[in-house]
C-alpha cells in the first residue's frame, strides 16, 4: 500500500508540472547548449556555443524568460539555414525575401547612426533586462551572454524551447528612415497560423507581444503608430513557447545608457503583465 501511495503522489506531481509548464533545473551559471535530441536541433547549423542559465535568489515565480541579444554570431551571415521546419518558402520578405527557403544562420545587424553596433546594443539591453528580471524573482536564460556565441536562430530557438517558459529577442530595426520610429513587434504571418508548431503557440506569442508594448508604454517609451509588423521570421516558425522579436526603435534611436534602462524596465512590466494575467 506505502509503495501504491508513493507511486500516485509522484504521478501527482508530475501532472503538477506539466499543468505549470516548464521546470527549470539548471544550476545557477549553467551552460546550456543544444541537445542534439531536441526536435528541430537538426536544422541548426551552428551550435557549438551555450547559452547561460541565471537562478533568482529570492521571491522564485518559477518561470524562467530566454532573453535573446539579437545578432553577436561571427560568420552568420554567410551561413544559411531553413526559414521553415518544414522547408517551405518565406511568407513575407524583410531582411530576407520573400520566397526564400533558406535565410542567414544569423544577420551581423544593422549599425546606429553614431557608429555603434547594434549587437553592442542588444547585448546591453538585455542585461539590463536580465538584471531586472532576476530582481523580480524570475530566471532568466541567456542566449549571448558575450560579444559572440556560436549559436545560429534556430540553435538559440530550440534552446529556448526545451529551457524557458518564453522567449524574447531584442532588435533594432534598419529601416533607413531619418526619425525614431518607436518600438513595434514582429507578430505573426497568417500563414503560419495553422502549421505546427506555430499553431498551438501564436495566440500566446501575440498576447506578450502587445504585454511588452503596453510595459514599454506604460515606462513612457516611444510606440510605432502601429506597433506591430507582420513578419515572416525563423524564430517564429521554430517556437513552440510564446516568442517575441521586439524592435526597440531603429538606427535613429537614443541607445543611451539612461534610456536603455527605461527600455528594460519597459520589458520587464511587460513581461510581469503577461504571466499576471
Amino acid at each position: 500500500m506505502r509503495v501504491f501511495r508513493i507511486i500516485i503522489a509522484a504521478a501527482v506531481v508530475a501532472a503538477i508540472t506539466i499543468l505549470a509548464g516548464f521546470t527549470n533545473s539548471y544550476e545557477n551559471g549553467a551552460s546550456v547548449g543544444l541537445n542534439k535530441e531536441w526536435k528541430y536541433a537538426e536544422e541548426s547549423a551552428i551550435n557549438t556555443g551555450s547559452a547561460v542559465m541565471y537562478k533568482a535568489s529570492q521571491n522564485r515565480k518559477n518561470i524562467t524568460v530566454a532573453i535573446n541579444a539579437g545578432h553577436g554570431t561571427k560568420g552568420g551571415a554567410s551561413v544559411k539555414t531553413f526559414c521553415h521546419p518544414d522547408h517551405t518558402p518565406k511568407l513575407t520578405g524583410g531582411s530576407t525575401q520573400q520566397g526564400a527557403v533558406k535565410a542567414a544562420a544569423v544577420s551581423g545587424g544593422m549599425v546606429f547612426n553614431d557608429g555603434t553596433p547594434e549587437s553592442e546594443v542588444t547585448l546591453k539591453t538585455a542585461r539590463l533586462l536580465k538584471d531586472k528580471l532576476l530582481a523580480e524573482g524570475y530566471d532568466v536564460l541567456m542566449l549571448r551572454d558575450s560579444e559572440d556565441v556560436q549559436l545560429d536562430n534556430v540553435a538559440r530557438t530550440v534552446i529556448s524551447n526545451n529551457a524557458a517558459d518564453c522567449h524574447i529577442a531584442i532588435h533594432f530595426d534598419a529601416d533607413g528612415l531619418n526619425y525614431d520610429k518607436g518600438c513595434f513587434y514582429m507578430s505573426t504571418p497568417d500563414g503560419l497560423k495553422s502549421k505546427e508548431p506555430v499553431a498551438s503557440t501564436w495566440e500566446k506569442s501575440e498576447e506578450l507581444g502587445r504585454s511588452l508594448i503596453q510595459g514599454l508604454s506604460d515606462k513612457g517609451c516611444k510606440i510605432k503608430k502601429t506597433p506591430n509588423m507582420v513578419i515572416d521570421l525563423t524564430q517564429t516558425s521554430y517556437s513552440n513557447i510564446p516568442s517575441v522579436d521586439i524592435e526597440l526603435g531603429n538606427q535613429c534611436s537614443d541607445h543611451s545608457d539612461e534610456t536603455l534602462k527605461k527600455l528594460a524596465s519597459g520589458l520587464a512590466l511587460g513581461i510581469s503583465t503577461f504571466y499576471a494575467k
